[in-house]
Order: structure tokens, then sequence, then C-alpha cells
């Protein structure tokens, strides 16, 4: 079970509440299932539940977009995704609002899977290797449970920029040495990546990298204060890892347009 609170000032505080269990897939269900609990800033009312899964799954996909947006070359237009679950779904979505994408390929560990995303989505093309996906791509996605790494750091071109999304503990890694030392690393949240970011971790421990490869929170790219692209040959990678903060402004988002619409289903939980 993963258990996210957090505050987010006026907009209110709360907490995701999430089940975890990778083998769902095979039910046909998401792998992450819980709440967001969304509360009153100002007088601790809770103000709404909310089905996280497809929170997370929006919201994640949205922080990748946003780095894609920042990071990646204005020209990127070749997407690679690595995994075919719901992620995959979200961020090809949410990639494509940022970048005019004019080729996808998808893969997967089973070549099944990989085919039946690419049937259920015009344009994309269903590979057999995580090399072929990735050949020349300049925008790649690893949305996998991998426990070891599936992307090697001499498949990725120059210039190319990686959403580093599915390892989120520190004992898993998407992505090999190569491709951290090799890339300009950005995070989410600081103090997370330095905990829980399993690719950093195995690379400071090797030596493969120093204690100040982080240059910094995507926000902090956002607001200007960093600027991790040098030239057009750089490799960005961004980690994420996810916090609360984005769970709780997504889930402020739709409780706003739900109060304006009138959709949901009011029930009294103040005990008033």
């Amino acid at each position: 079970m993963g258990v996210m609170p957090g505050g987010l000032g006026e907009a209110g505080f709360g907490v995701k509440v999430l089940s975890l269990f990778p083998g769902n897939s095979r039910r046909g269900l998401s792998s992450h299932l819980g709440l967001v609990a969304l509360f009153d800033a100002d007088d601790g009312r809770p103000l709404a539940v909310l089905e996280a899964s497809s929170l997370t799954a929006v919201r994640t996909a949205a922080v990748s977009a946003l780095a894609t947006r920042l990071l990646a070359r204005p020209s990127a237009c070749d997407l690679a995704l690595l995994g075919s679950g719901e992620q995959a779904a979200s961020h090809l979505e949410a990639i494509a609002r940022v970048r005019p994408l004019r080729r996808v390929r998808v893969w997967s560990r089973r070549t099944a899977n990989a085919e039946a995303f690419a049937a259920r989505h015009d344009g994309v093309e269903a590979v057999a290797s995580v090399a072929e996906a990735v050949a020349d791509a300049d925008i790649i996605c690893t949305l996998t449970g991998a426990r070891t790494p599936i992307l090697k750091g001499d498949w990725v071109s120059a210039g190319a920029h990686i959403n580093a999304v599915g390892a989120c503990t520190p004992d898993a890694a998407e992505v090999d040495e190569t491709l951290v030392r090799r890339a300009r690393y950005v995070v989410d949240l600081r103090l997370s990546a330095e905990a829980e970011a399993g690719e950093y971790l195995a690379a400071r421990a090797s030596g493969a990298i120093g204690a100040g490869h982080i240059l910094g929170e995507i926000g902090e790219v956002a607001a200007g204060r960093t600027a991790p692209r040098r030239n057009p040959s750089d490799i960005t990678l961004f980690k994420s890892l996810g916090n609360a903060a984005e769970d709780l402004a997504a889930a402020r988002f739709v409780f706003d347009r739900a109060v304006e619409s009138g959709a949901g289903v009011e029930v009294d939980l103040a005990g008033s």
C-alpha cells in the first residue's frame, strides 16, 4: 500500500492511498487502485473523495508532457513508448499535446500487448525490441514495471529526451548507468529522487556519477531557474517519481469542475 499525504496551500490538503498489485494487468485492472481524499484548507472539511487510478494516469502523463515541453528539442517528433499499459495510453495523448508526433513506436515484453496497443491507436507501430523502438527516437517514455534496466544508454541517440516513469523504488531501475551518466538529469522532487530513484542510486553507488548529478527539479526548470539543455545534442532525462502535490492539484481541478457542472454525488462528510 502506498500512502501519499501533502498540502497545496489554498487549494487544500489531503492524501492519496493506493494498493499496488502488479499482477492486475492479467485481470484487466490497473496495477494502481485507490482513492484521493481532498480537504478544505480553511477549516479542514472533507471536500471530495476521488478515484485515484484515472487521476494518477492523467497527472503522471501531464507532468511528463510538461517535462517534454521544457526539455525535448523543439523539433522532436519521434516517440518511443516502452510499455503498453494504462500509462502508455495517457502518455501518448499527453505528449501529442506538446509536440507534433510524426512517428510513434511501442514495445512491450509481451509482443501481443504491443500489437493490441498499436491496433487501438492510429499511427502507432508495434516493434519487437527496445533497441528498435528507440532507434533515432527523440522522445522516449519508459513506462514498465521492470526491476532491472531495459533501456541502455548506448541505444539512445544524441539530443533525445527521456521520461523515466516506471521504476519508483530504490531497488528498481528501467535505465542503465550509462544513460544516467550521459543524461542531463532532472527530477520532480530532489529529496524523493535521492531516496528512491533506483537508477540514480545505483549510478552513485558505482561511482558512475557524482553528488551533483541532479541538475534541478522540473519546477525550477519551469520557473526559468535551471536550464539543463545546453545544446541540441544533449540527452535530457526527467525522473518521475510522483508526489502528493501533483495528486492534490489534479484532485482540486477535478473537484472545482465537478462543482461547476454538478457532476459527482454529494454526501455529508462533515457530520453537520
